[in-house]
């Protein structure tokens, strides 16, 4: 695993305005990603998980969240009601329709003439002329990324396909994951830098440039990172937050609002941010940590950096626990009781990323549910995939009184060829201001 660490001086996020590519370009590389994936990825995940058919609806203003992976730029909504259907042919081709007045020329097919019979009706003679025998539809009780049928558009779909073909209707969530959390080469070729500018602008905002002890608070560094995000033309897909731990301070959990915490940062503190943005489709999650030098010092507390060691040790044993075909719960779980074996005092809850922030995919773990995620967390690792890896440990920091700290972390990571690695590596050590 490539280590992350600051280089000497601060790296402008700015440095990487040149790369970001303006909007037509985008659409351009985005296109490309999605022929490939359609063409490739689909039919494989398809074939997989057993279906011959997947038919999404959306509606204008209330989008399946898988339609807008599925549809090229510059698609910002659903025409009224559009309705995609994927089928898998006998000689194992896949046919890919619009059920609307028209499509996306060299994506999907327009089928549906408003002149001659209703939507619906179009619909249900193209199931009947195609005759599938597993039909795959966007209903779960388990992950919001396959529950994206509404139940006014179920109702309608029941009657255009009737008794016949309504039986033959199953849940398609796990079609529906394993299409949003596959990565193509190229998409994850491009995270990389998606990640180098979240650890440029973290850089940046971590040092004398943006905070002046004593007078700048940790809302003003968070505004700052927000503001950068949209200068260099990309989109914050949560609020950036920066939090302070010290010894007068009673740290609540990272990136969580306290309002009667201090605001005012001081030498002496240890910052932490949470920050993330959507470009090309895909979005970054990254928590770092950096510490305020006081007067005379040049390096932090020794019992930051060992805690700052102790997280990276998680991190290790995280990486380790993750094989393809374990569950997001019995990753947690080996990892878990790694760390315990080690004298960590840990915890561990790492989502996937990709087309969202929190994205399809394995959960392993939660904040608040150490034991396990019934549902989500059951679902496999699958290779190709990307996950941020999020985590803590609690450590005693003699220097401030024996005072319990949580160094939190989370850096992005794909998981290729049965290992994990860092995208654009990972901090090793605290950013010093």
């Amino acid at each position: 695993m490539v280590d992350y660490i600051k280089p000497s001086g601060v790296v402008s996020a700015d440095d990487y305005k040149g790369k970001i590519l303006l909007l037509r370009q985008r659409a351009e590389v985005q296109n490309a990603w999605l022929k490939e994936r359609l063409e490739t990825v689909l039919p494989e995940i398809m074939e997989r998980e057993g279906f011959d058919m997947w038919i999404i609806v959306a509606r204008e203003a209330n989008e399946d969240p898988v339609y807008f992976s599925l549809v090229p730029e510059p698609a910002l909504y659903a025409r009224r009601r559009t309705i995609l259907l994927f089928h898998k042919k006998d000689d194992g081709s896949l046919e890919r329709l619009m059920v609307y007045k028209m499509g996306f020329k060299g994506f999907y097919e327009g089928v549906w003439n408003p002149d001659e019979e209703g939507q619906y009706e179009c619909l249900g003679r193209i199931v009947r002329e195609r005759d599938p025998k597993v039909i795959g539809v966007n209903v779960s009780e388990t992950t919001n990324y396959g529950d994206g049928l509404t139940h006014g558009e179920y109702l309608l779909l029941e009657e255009a396909l009737g008794e016949e073909y309504m039986v033959r209707v199953r849940g398609a969530e796990r079609l529906a994951v394993g299409w949003l959390e596959r990565r193509i080469p190229g998409e994850i070729a491009v995270y990389e830098t998606l990640v180098e500018i979240d650890h440029a602008i973290i850089a940046e905002a971590f040092s004398t440039r943006v905070i002046t002890p004593g007078v700048t608070t940790s809302d003003d560094v968070a505004w700052w990172m927000r503001q950068k995000i949209r200068d260099l033309g990309l989109i914050a897909w949560f609020q950036p937050s920066v939090s302070i731990r010290a010894p007068d301070i009673e740290a609540g959990l990272p990136g969580r609002r306290d309002e009667k915490s201090r605001k005012v940062i001081k030498h002496g503190d240890l910052l932490h941010c949470d920050i993330g943005f959507k470009y090309l489709g895909l979005c970054t999650d990254v928590q770092e940590n950096a510490y305020v030098l006081k007067p005379g010092e040049v390096d932090a507390p020794e019992g930051l950096r060992k805690a700052m060691a102790e997280g990276n040790r998680l991190q290790d044993i995280h990486a380790e626990a993750m094989a393809a075909g374990r569950t997001g719960n019995e990753i947690l779980k080996m990892a878990l009781e790694k760390a315990k074996s080690e004298g960590l005092n840990a915890s561990i809850y790492t989502h996937p990323i990709g087309f969202h922030g929190h994205a399809a995919g394995p959960t392993i773990g939660l904040w608040d549910h150490q034991e396990g995620v019934p549902g989500k967390g059951d679902y496999e690792l699958f290779e190709d995939t990307c996950h941020s890896i999020e985590l803590n440990v609690k450590s005693i920091v003699p220097e401030w009184g024996g005072m319990e700290v949580r160094m939190a972390l989370e850096e992005d990571a794909v998981f290729t060829g049965g290992k994990l690695r860092f995208l654009a590596g990972r901090q090793t050590k605290l950013h010093l201001i």
